[in-house]
């Protein structure tokens, strides 16, 4: 495997003729969000956010509508962002049945709490009715509830193949509180892993076996804090962003039964720095595809399929966190080719990326202000 890794901002000549024709500007088109986390489009005109220190939302983005979803579950933890900052717990993913328009299933993904208990990250099913959910049903609640208010995962998204795949996150904030078998190594541990399950929450047949104690549903282990998650239209194949800790932000392809290292391997370094991770004889670690030198938080990745770029056809976009980074990769036979760094002079936090049914393509800022940003080229 080669890695490619850059820290200027493009690769390509800015004279070429692939940049020369795309000249993208913001504009926002919703303000006012609280941290928003996700978005889907249920028409082109209205979709669905989700706030990390809010609520679920209906959005019509003509008449900047917003509606509170009804009847969200109880366990929803209480954010204490507003007393401590690196709280991450609130509402996370929230995506679509493949038969909504029919079913109006919808999922979402959350920090859920019990008392005396602490927090995990829990996905449910629920039926959108009339700005409600109802019909709830639990698919999976990633217990242990601990303590820690880190690195939850929560993305989700549907394959080519019909199935649901979730990432959770591990936990843990510093490397030196792992456990003997580190959280996301252990197959008896719920975090740390991606999940592929059937819409209705049962085990696929032919998931990958990792033996009669792994707990249920587990397609990949070794995952720290991935969130971002999706399907590369053309190929079916399903990518993902990880965060690391001192770097080590990473863009995986998702394999059966994989093992993505963590916290045996890494791209970058510890917090821990007396970190010593242990020696798990006969394990097979899967390399990422990408790996950034500087940190740049991955978020809610999408692959492009719009016309208003023509340029960036096909191509992968990547938000962050750190320093408000948006990217774009060329891929070709499942290596990265090249990246260009994209507002360069207008950086904000970058929560996640959505193109709506005609093709426009949407990102959301992680802000108090959050804002729903739509990204359009100024020569279409």
């Amino acid at each position: 495997m080669v890695f490619m890794v850059v820290i200027c901002c493009k690769i390509e000549k800015p004279g070429q003729d692939r940049y020369s024709k795309t000249i993208p500007f913001k504009e926002t088109v919703i303000d006012s969000l609280k941290h928003p986390w996700g978005m889907v489009f249920i028409s082109e005109d209205e979709v669905l956010v989700s706030e990390k220190d809010g609520d679920l939302l209906k959005i019509n983005l003509s008449s900047k509508k917003k509606n509170i979803i009804k009847g969200f579950p109880r366990d929803l933890t209480d954010s204490i962002r507003t007393v401590w900052r690196g709280d991450n717990s609130g509402i996370f993913e929230v995506l679509l049945h493949p038969d909504f328009k029919k079913n109006k299933q919808l999922y979402i993904s959350y920090a859920a709490k019990k008392k005396n208990r602490g927090s995990t990250t829990k996905v449910v099913r629920a039926t959108l009715r009339q700005d409600s959910l109802m019909d709830i049903k639990t698919i999976v609640e990633a217990e242990p509830y601990t303590k820690e208010y880190f690195h939850y995962g929560g993305g989700m998204t549907f394959g080519s193949d019909g199935k649901l795949y979730i990432t959770i996150g591990e936990r843990l904030f510093k490397e030196i509180d792992e456990p003997e078998i580190p959280i996301a190594q252990d197959i008896q541990d719920k975090r740390g892993k991606i999940y592929r399950l059937n819409s209705d929450g049962s085990i696929p047949a032919d998931n990958p076996d990792f033996g009669s104690d792994a707990k249920p549903g587990i397609f990949a282990i070794g995952i720290r804090a991935a969130q971002g998650i999706t399907v590369e239209p053309k190929t079916g194949t399903i990518w993902f962003t990880e965060h690391g800790t001192r770097q080590g932000d990473e863009i995986n392809q998702l394999k059966a039964g994989a093992n993505y290292g963590w916290p045996i391997k890494t791209t970058g370094g510890y917090r821990s720095r007396d970190y010593v991770p242990p020696v798990i004889q006969e394990a097979l670690y899967t390399d990422p595809v990408w790996y950034w030198q500087h940190t740049v938080a991955p978020t809610g990745l999408l692959f492009y399929t719009g016309t208003e770029f023509p340029e960036w056809k096909n191509d992968l976009l990547v938000p962050g966190l750190s320093k408000g980074s948006l990217w774009r990769f060329r891929i070709e036979n499942n290596t990265i080719k090249s990246a260009e760094e994209l507002f360069t002079d207008d950086r904000v936090r970058s929560r996640k990326l959505a193109q709506s049914p005609n093709g426009k393509l949407y990102m959301l800022t992680d802000e108090d202000n959050g804002k729903i940003v739509r990204i359009k080229n100024n020569t279409f």
